[in-house]
C-alpha cells in the first residue's frame, strides 16, 4: 500500500481525516470479517445451539432425581448450579412439548438482523461489501446451517438409542427421526428461512445490482437509433455476463432461481430490442426479386436470436427449446415472409407454373430446424393446391397429360428445399405421388384405385373425372359461375368432405 503526504489545515480537515480513516477501517473490518468467518467454527450461534439442545421435561428430571436419592430437588446433576433448569421450566408448555429452541433461535435471528442493521448504518462501506459479496455471505450461512443440521442428526440418533429416556412424555421415541430437535413445538416455523431472512435487505440489493449488470451489455449493443443486430463478439459478451451471474449464484438454489429470473428478463429485453430492428414494411415480404435491405436485416436479427438461443442452451443445461420470448421474436420476424411465400405459391400454382422459393430467401438463415418447421407447412400447402388445380384443369388432352405429369415431377423437386426430406411431408407427399399415375388410367381404374378415399379425397377424384366429361357436364365451379381462385378459397373454408360432396352433387 502506498501512502501520500497530505497537509491538513484546521479542525475541519482533521475531522475529515478522522472520518475517512474510520470508514476505511470499517471497510477493512468488513472484508476481514467475511474472510475470517470461513475459517471459524461459528462459536456464538453454533455453541449456543449445542448448549441449548432440548432438555427432558421437569417430571422426568424429578423422577431421575428421586432415583438418585435427592427427593427434595428437581435439579439435574448435569446442569446443577447453572440456572438452566429454572429458565427452561418457564419455556416448557403444559403439554410437555419443548419450544426452548424456538425461543432461542427466534432470538438469535432477531439479534443478527439488528446487529447487521446497526453495522451497515454506521458504515456505508460495510453495507456495500455485504451487498456486493452477498453470495459469499450466504454461503457462510449455508455452512452454518449444515453444521447445525449435523448436530441435530447426532442428537436424534443419541436419543433414539437411549430408548427415549430424555424425550418428553408425550413424544414417542419412534417420532424422533421425523422431527427436528431444534424446533419441536412450532411445526409452521422454518428455522432455515428465519436465519436467511436476516440477510433479506442484502439479497434484494444484490439482485438489483445483478439485474443492472445483466442489462448493461444489452443496452450497450443496442444503441439509440441503431439498425444492426449485435455482432458475434457482442453476443459472447452478453452470454459471459449471464454465465458469470449464474455461476456466482450457484452457492444457493433459491439465489440461483432468483438470478435465473433476472437472466430471463435479460433475454426478454434482448428480444424486445431485436424486434424493434425488424422491417415489417412491404419490402420485407416480397419474394419475386432479390433480397431487399429490410429482408437482409431481418435475416441478421433472426440469426442473432438463434445464436443467443444456442449460447443460452450451453449455459443452462437441460434447455431443449427456445426461450418463449426468443421464439416469439423469431416467429414475428419470419411471419411476414412466410405468409407472403404461401400467398405467392398459391398465386403461381393457379397458373400452373413452378418457382423455387427457398434458394434466395431461406438459405441465409442459420436456424435450419426452426425454418424447416415453418417451411414444411408451406410445402404441404403447395402440394395440396397443386393437386387441387391439376384436378380442375379442363380440357385435358394427351399432350396436356404429359405436360402435367412432368409438372408433378418438377413439383416434387420444387418443394424439396423447403423440407429436410420430401418424405417428411407425410400425407401431402403421398397424395402427390399417388395422383400422378391416375393421369393415364381409365375412369374405371380410377374409381377402383385403392388410393381413392384414403390418400386422395373423393372430392378431388370427382373434380378430375369432370375434366374427362363432355363440355355439357360442367365442373362445380363452372356451374356456380365462380373463378378458380374463388372456388379454391371456398374449398379452404370448407375442409369437410361432406360439405364439398354436397356442393358437387
Amino acid at each position: 500500500m502506498t501512502s501520500e503526504k497530505v497537509t491538513i489545515r484546521g479542525e475541519g480537515g482533521m475531522e475529515r481525516l478522522r472520518s475517512s480513516t474510520s470508514e476505511c477501517r470499517h471497510l477493512a473490518q468488513g472484508c476481514t470479517c467475511l474472510r475470517g468467518l470461513r475459517q471459524t467454527d461459528y462459536p456464538p450461534p453454533h455453541s449456543g445451539c449445542t448448549n441449548r439442545s432440548p432438555l427432558p421435561p421437569p417430571q422426568a428430571r424429578e423422577r431421575r432425581g428421586k432415583a438418585c436419592g435427592d427427593k427434595g430437588t428437581t435439579e439435574d446433576p448435569l446442569t446443577e448450579g447453572s440456572g438452566t433448569i429454572r429458565a427452561s421450566a418457564k419455556m416448557w408448555p403444559s403439554d410437555g412439548q419443548a419450544d426452548i429452541m424456538y425461543t432461542f433461535w427466534n432470538s438469535v435471528t432477531q439479534i443478527l438482523s439488528m446487529e447487521f442493521q446497526k453495522a451497515t448504518s454506521a458504515s456505508s462501506f460495510l453495507k456495500q461489501t455485504l451487498e456486493g459479496e452477498y453470495p459469499k455471505l450466504l454461503r457462510l450461512y449455508n455452512e452454518l446451517w449444515k453444521r447445525l443440521q449435523q448436530y441435530s442428526a447426532s442428537i436424534q440418533g443419541a436419543l433414539a438409542s437411549s430408548g427415549g429416556l430424555d424425550l418428553p412424555m408425550e413424544l414417542p421415541a419412534s417420532d424422533v427421526e421425523s422431527q427436528s430437535l431444534f424446533i419441536q413445538a412450532k411445526q409452521d416455523y422454518d428455522p432455515e428461512k428465519a436465519l436467511k431472512d436476516s440477510l433479506q435487505p442484502y439479497e434484494a440489493a444484490y439482485l438489483s445490482k445483478s439485474l443492472s449488470r445483466l442489462f448493461d451489455p444489452i443496452n450497450l449493443v443496442f444503441p439509440q437509433g441503431g439498425r444492426n443486430p449485435p455482432s458475434t463478439d457482442e453476443l459472447e459478451s452478453i452470454i459471459k455476463t449471464i454465465a458469470s451471474e449464474l455461476n456466482v449464484a450457484s452457492v444457493d438454489p433459491i439465489l440461483t432461481l432468483a438470478v435465473a429470473k433476472n437472466a430471463a428478463k435479460t433475454i426478454q429485453l434482448f428480444c424486445v430490442k431485436s424486434e424493434q430492428l425488424l422491417c415489417t414494411q412491404g419490402d420485407a415480404s416480397q419474394v419475386i426479386g432479390p433480397l431487399t435491405d429490410g429482408q437482409r436485416r431481418n435475416v441478421a436479427v433472426v440469426n442473432s436470436l438463434y445464436k443467443l438461443q444456442l449460447a443460452v442452451g450451453k449455459v443452462i443445461s437441460g434447455m431443449t427449446s427456445f426461450p418463449a420470448a426468443a421464439e416469439q421474436s423469431l416467429t414475428s420476424a419470419l411471419e411476414p415472409l412466410l405468409l407472403s411465400v404461401s400467398d405467392s405459391v398459391e398465386a403461381i400454382i393457379i397458373t400452373m407454373h413452378q418457382e423455387d422459393f427457398s434458394g434466395d430467401y431461406f438459405r441465409h438463415f442459420q436456424c435450419l430446424d426452426f425454418i424447416y418447421d415453418n417451411t414444411e407447412a408451406i410445402a404441404q400447402r403447395a402440394i395440396e393446391l397443386f393437386v387441387r388445380n391439376a384436378s380442375l384443369l379442363r380440357p385435358l388432352g394427351e399432350g396436356g397429360k404429359m405436360r402435367l405429369a412432368a409438372d408433378f415431377a418438377q413439383m416434387e423437386l420444387a418443394v424439396a428445399p423447403l423440407c429436410r426430406r420430401v418424405s417428411d411431408l407425410g400425407k401431402a407427399y403421398r397424395l402427390l405421388r399417388s395422383f400422378r399415375p391416375l393421369l393415364f388410367q381409365t375412369s374405371e381404374h380410377i374409381a377402383s384405385s385403392q388410393a381413392v378415399g384414403d390418400l386422395i379425397p373423393y372430392s378431388t377424384i370427382l373434380h378430375f373425372l369432370f375434366t374427362r366429361a363432355p363440355p355439357e357436364l360442367k365442373s362445380p365451379h363452372q356451374r356456380a359461375e365462380w373463378s378458380i381462385a374463388r372456388y379454391s378459397q371456398w374449398l379452404d373454408d370448407h375442409p369437410s368432405e361432406k360439405d364439398r360432396l354436397t356442393l358437387i352433387r
